[in-house]
């Protein structure tokens, strides 16, 4: 009988903690022996153990063990355990590893990749949704490997920017690597697994359970160099990754916000509390520069995406994440859509009004903008971060912004 099934059976006991399945690894060596040993045996170990984790221990079936085994055979999944060359030293050093990581596609040699991990809220705003996917571009065309959750909102945002500009992502599900969810995310998960991985601590067929991602999140940041948070309110799950890189001894970046944006308090106070402040991915790339020069290749020129490559790489992300507001109707048999500047008046002041008429209908470099407004730069920029945060400008990779077309 291989080894590989007593990993995947002491992977998969339902009841003890991933601590303690470490603690009896260092303890008796192996899961077979692990496996072999007795209630006296775990006794006699002084390892630390709850009635629930010592009455786990007593299952001693391999069944699932072989079935999980056969799925991943059938289905061509890689499983790396602890003892295997190949699973991520930078992973295995946390204080908590999983056991056992299942892959589907291939997983890259982390620990030779300056890899980045970009976080934030699923219920993240317009601005959140184009900062974390032009960051995420940024980041993958100066060759870092982005990791991300999969998840809705910021993390589907990074995973569809790195993968438009060519770059690998490694995503970390909270479920089995069969297992697409968010649901509508079928289509990235493959792409993902195309030319990264998807990679769980959760065998095949487990359910996106809620209390699987808080776990998942030391992973996140396992796996990683660094991790940027692009908006995160206070009690968002993203923190929880800021505060185990730290933990972990990995940097921490924040994207700042404004300071009247629930989304951006988290962010906003981890800044003030020593992140690393970033606005876009090569102010990440120069962080690693000197220590992955063969794989930093930063461009001194940047040249702007056109309006079609804008909509493929937006398109995907935003259905998930548009505000409903004031904006679609049918006209000439064509969808259009407007911004009612009836109501928009009730509630934005003169400067953001002249902004929405200057720009209406049309894509705009910011530089262009504050020339035709003819107010200070930095009002200009307040301005547009408010109508981003209102839903009403998108800012497009390469400082452009658009907003749609109005009516009075």
């Amino acid at each position: 009988m291989a080894p590989l099934t007593y990993w995947v059976w002491l992977s998969a006991l339902a009841g003890v903690g991933t601590a303690a399945k470490n603690r009896l690894l260092h303890a008796f060596g192996s899961p077979e022996q692990i496996f072999f040993a007795d209630e006296r045996a775990y006794h006699d170990a002084d390892i630390a153990l709850s009635a629930q984790e010592r009455a786990a221990l007593s299952n001693k079936s391999l069944a699932e063990a072989r079935r999980i085994l056969d799925v991943c055979a059938e289905h061509g999944y890689r499983i790396l355990t602890l003892a295997d060359a190949e699973y991520p030293a930078r992973l295995k050093n946390i204080d908590d590893p999983p056991v056992v990581l299942y892959v589907r596609g291939a997983l890259p040699v982390v620990d030779e990749e300056a890899c980045v991990a970009i976080v934030g809220t699923r219920s993240c705003t317009p601005y959140g949704l184009k900062t974390a996917e032009r960051i995420a571009y940024e980041a993958a065309r100066d060759g870092l490997l982005v990791v991300t959750g999969l998840a809705r909102g910021i993390d589907t945002a990074a995973a569809l920017g790195a993968l438009r500009a060519g770059g690998r992502v490694v995503g970390v599900l909270g479920s089995g690597v069969d297992v697409v969810y968010p649901k509508e995310n079928g289509e990235l998960f493959e792409d993902v697994a195309a030319v990264g991985a998807l990679v769980s601590e959760y065998p095949p067929g487990t359910p996106a359970l809620s209390g699987n991602f808080p776990r998942r999140n030391r992973i996140i940041s396992g796996l990683s160099c660094g991790v940027v948070v692009v908006e995160a309110p206070p009690r968002s799950g993203a923190l929880i990754t800021a505060a185990l890189a730290l933990e972990q001894g990995r940097d921490v970046f924040a994207v700042p916000g404004n300071a009247d944006s629930v989304a951006s308090r988290g962010t906003n106070r981890l800044i003030r509390e020593g992140a690393i402040l970033v606005t876009s991915g090569d102010d990440i790339a120069e962080e690693y520069a000197a220590l992955f020069p063969e794989k930093i290749r930063m461009k001194a020129v940047k040249v702007p995406l056109d309006e079609d490559q804008t909509e493929a790489l937006s398109a995907r992300a935003l259905v998930q994440n548009r505000q409903k507001s004031k904006k679609i109707e049918i006209d000439n048999g064509k969808t259009v859509e407007y911004i009612d500047l009836v109501q928009l008046a009730e509630h934005l002041g003169e400067q953001e009004m002249a902004l929405i008429s200057a720009l209406a209908g049309r894509t705009m470099h910011i530089d262009d903008i504050i020339a035709q407004a003819g107010l200070p730069a930095s009002d200009v920029l307040a301005s547009l971060t408010l109508l981003e945060i209102e839903g009403i400008a998108e800012q497009l990779p390469g400082k452009f912004f658009r907003i749609p077309q109005v009516r009075g």
